[in-house]
């Protein structure tokens, strides 16, 4: 779009500040705010800063949800031959080579005082294994044990999809088969000011940020992914985050449980640390599967026991999901997509001086999706709750709870160095 189209466009959306420093950049600039404005749904972005600021009213039912525990699996009462009976479905499906993998690997490691995309992070094992690494060593294992080697497919983001592909090349894919590694990177959305306008980091470029992990189901489509899973046969895909150095990409026994449950769609829980741990959980709501995030739960929902002094919402979504590929369909087929929350941020902003301001207080709102909102598109979810120690340890914070030295040592604890 050249400069009077986007322009006009951006009249009509009331964002003609993203031009005032135009004349101010060179050519190269100038093109690169012209094709990022033009690539822009305005509509959207708006509908959702109106919904956010409760200009537009969501389902009429918004404030009426009934609410109810979700049943779930406690992998640790099964018996041997249950537990025996779902690694073999799940082996079989395996060695079919109807199993893909889904790594989530879009941000960056700021929190961690790392430069570069998470994914790269040494969590300081003796051998410097990267987050990476880790995760694709896992998978190398589970091919060779089963026979087939499993498709992995990484979301990237715009930020760090370069940083990403070049750091698997000097790396040598660690091994893995490059035809068996599919990069594809997640959507952005600008960020909005709370006075209803689009925030730019420079004058020369909006600021954008990663739609959230529900994106993944629209990039896989979008990035060809979902019709390569098809054209290999796919079955089931499980989908999970980069950060977890204890995450079972290939879990036999969970994929026997999903195939076994008749449920489209299955997924890992454990029991949440406390009533306040930073973690959504699962429940019902109006009688459909439901995660409670947990930035949305009440005081009263967190801290409910039951009789015997268990939480009755206790079970944490771990981003430990596994999708039949007729799931990842219907939720593609539904053209209304998974909602947006709206995150209340503090961005740095340009100005009307062309200086970048750093706020003291959240100043934007910066809109995602949660991949467990797809939830209550089925009628059924299948649980299976397995042991914080075994199976979760996040790098999400510096230092404290789910820190590289927390991690580390449960890591360790498990494989050694």
């Amino acid at each position: 779009m050249n400069y009077i189209g986007t322009r006009s466009k951006l009249k009509k959306y009331g964002q003609l500040h993203v031009l005032d420093h135009y004349k101010e950049l060179d050519g190269a600039g100038k093109k690169a705010l012209l094709a990022q404005a033009a690539g822009i749904d305005f509509e959207k972005v708006l509908s959702l800063y109106r919904h956010a600021t409760g200009g537009e009213q969501g389902d009429a039912a918004e404030n009426n949800f009934s609410f109810e525990p979700l049943p779930y699996t406690d992998k640790a009462s099964l018996p041997a031959e249950k537990l025996a009976e779902y690694e073999k479905a799940g082996a079989d499906i395996m060695a079919r080579g109807m199993f893909a993998a889904v790594t989530m690997a879009g941000g960056q490691g700021t929190r961690l005082g790392h430069n570069g995309p998470k994914g790269t992070f040494d969590i300081g094992l003796s051998c410097h294994r990267s987050l990476f690494e880790i995760q694709c060593r896992r998978l190398a294992d589970a091919s060779a044990k089963y026979g087939r080697t499993i498709p992995w497919y990484i979301m990237t983001s715009r930020e760090n999809d370069a940083d990403t592909r070049a750091f698997f090349e000097a790396h040598g894919f660690f091994g893995y088969p490059r035809t068996e590694i599919r990069f594809f990177v997640q959507n952005m959305l600008p960020m909005v000011g709370f006075d209803g306008k689009i925030i730019l980091d420079n004058p020369g470029h909006i600021k954008e940020g990663a739609d959230g992990h529900g994106g993944v189901f629209a990039a896989l489509k979008s990035s060809g992914c979902y019709a390569d899973m098809r054209k290999r046969g796919i079955k089931w895909v499980f989908v999970g985050g980069i950060d977890n150095v204890l995450l079972k990409l290939a879990d036999p026994v969970l994929v026997g449980f999903g195939e076994k449950s008749g449920a489209p769609v299955a997924a890992k829980s454990l029991v949440k640390r406390d009533a306040k741990e930073g973690v959504g959980v699962f429940c019902r709501r109006n009688g459909r599967p439901y995660v409670v995030e947990y930035t949305e739960i009440s005081d009263e929902m967190a801290e409910a026991r039951g009789a015997d002094g268990q939480f009755v919402y206790g079970d944490a979504h771990i981003l430990c999901n596994l999708f039949s590929m007729d799931a990842i369909g219907d939720i593609l087929e539904n053209a209304d997509g998974l909602p947006y929350h709206a995150a209340r941020k503090k961005t740095p902003y340009v100005g009307a001086d062309g200086e970048i301001h750093t706020p003291d207080k959240p100043n934007a709102f910066k809109f995602e999706s949660f991949i467990f909102d797809a939830f209550g598109r089925f009628d059924d979810l299948a649980i299976l709750r397995v042991d914080r120690e075994s199976e979760f340890a996040p790098v999400k914070n510096r230092e404290g709870n789910d820190s590289p030295e927390t991690a580390r040592k449960m890591y360790i604890a498990q494989f050694g160095e």
